[in-house]
């Protein structure tokens, strides 16, 4: 249901806006996903500076998209799921993040959230630091803290298209729905046909287990396609287990890399195989063929592949899905697959772009 009091602001003039700043302060994919938002604000108004903030993960694949011009990393307290911190703590982070917005002279901000989070806390900030044009989604009261209150779309809707939603009610029209990224190019590529596949996830109810992602990179292996197991520092000993149970001289670590030189090896393989996490966002954008060990944490309609020419979800439909936890309280049934079915998957979608 609309609340009354939103979606009462008109769009603004935006030849009269000189300094945007869009906020994501999210996973990695999410910011991925908001680049055709991002495009459809460049192309709207190509003179206007778009500064991003981003938490540190988003803030790694700034350097790639092309509407961004900067970047504010900021690990801000209503995005934190971790230990309650000192609220003296606390106080003092948003004192010197509202300093560092009032700096930047914005004249518009622009909250980006998925349906499950609040914009409020972040746009009370830009109010704070003076930003005269503040928009969000929210179904919930907050007030004159947005100039532009809009009503979201429906629970479900795809990220990226929640975005373009957004803009829309700013008078700002879509751009396409494609993720866009300056993927760089690679020398860490092996010679020949080779698989990137990424166990790791952003929290555990993501992530198909280890000993079967090692089982689907002994199948790729035996199938002919190197195998490169890449994740985030903190992940490489789950890239480690993967590497020694598959238990094959095709199937080696990627080894530490940067967001920008992940996106290049991710652009130059046949196939990605991974959880839902940065990973299927970035071969997405890449348009490289992609399987997805998707977990029932999300509804499968928020954050699909859309971009890449080939791709499969697998998962079971469980009853508990979308359940938004980041353990799983069960056995993780909507990521119980069968290795075999993971690997054919994969093969089958580098066969699927291959074709004539």
């Amino acid at each position: 249901m609309r609340h009354p009091a939103a979606d009462l602001g008109r769009p603004p003039d935006w030849q009269a806006v000189r300094r945007v700043l869009v906020v994501r302060a999210d996973n990695l994919g999410d910011v991925v996903m908001t680049t055709p938002a991002l495009r459809a604000l460049r192309r709207a108004a190509p003179h206007v500076r778009i500064d991003l903030l981003a938490s540190p993960a988003g803030a790694q694949v700034a350097p790639l998209i092309p509407a961004v011009t900067d970047v504010l990393t900021v690990s801000p307290s209503w995005q934190q799921a971790g230990p309650p911190r000192a609220a003296a703590e606390l106080a003092a982070d948003e004192v010197r993040l509202v300093e560092r917005i009032r700096a930047g002279n914005y004249d518009a901000m622009v909250v980006f959230t998925s349906h499950s989070q609040s914009p409020w806390p972040v746009a009370h900030v830009g109010m704070l630091a003076g930003i005269g044009l503040r928009a969000v989604h929210s179904t919930e009261f907050g007030g004159a803290v947005a100039t532009h209150w809009v009503t979201p779309p429906p629970e479900g809707t795809h990220q990226v298209d929640r975005c373009l939603h957004l803009l829309a009610a700013l008078g700002v029209p879509p751009a396409g729905p494609e993720l866009e990224l300056a993927v760089p190019p690679t020398d860490r590529a092996p010679g020949g046909p080779f698989a990137v596949l990424a166990p790791g996830g952003s929290c555990p109810a993501k992530r198909y287990p280890p000993e079967r992602f090692a089982v689907v990179a002994r199948r790729l292996a035996e199938a002919g396609l190197a195998v490169l197991v890449t994740g985030a520092p903190k992940e490489a000993p789950l890239v480690d287990a993967v590497v020694a149970a598959a238990a094959s001289p095709l199937v080696a670590p990627l080894g530490e890399v940067t967001v920008p030189e992940l996106a290049g090896v991710i652009g130059a393989a046949d196939v990605v195989v991974c959880n839902n996490s940065g990973s299927l966002h970035l071969a997405d954008a890449a348009r490289v063929p992609l399987v997805v060990t998707y977990a029932g944490t999300e509804a499968r309609t928020e954050m699909p592949p859309r971009t890449t020419p080939s791709a499969e979800l697998l998962g079971r439909s469980v009853p508990c899905s979308p359940c938004r936890q980041f353990d799983c309280p069960y056995h993780q049934e909507c990521l119980d697959l069968d290795p075999a079915q993971v690997a054919s998957a994969a093969l089958r979608v580098v066969r699927e772009v291959a074709l004539p």
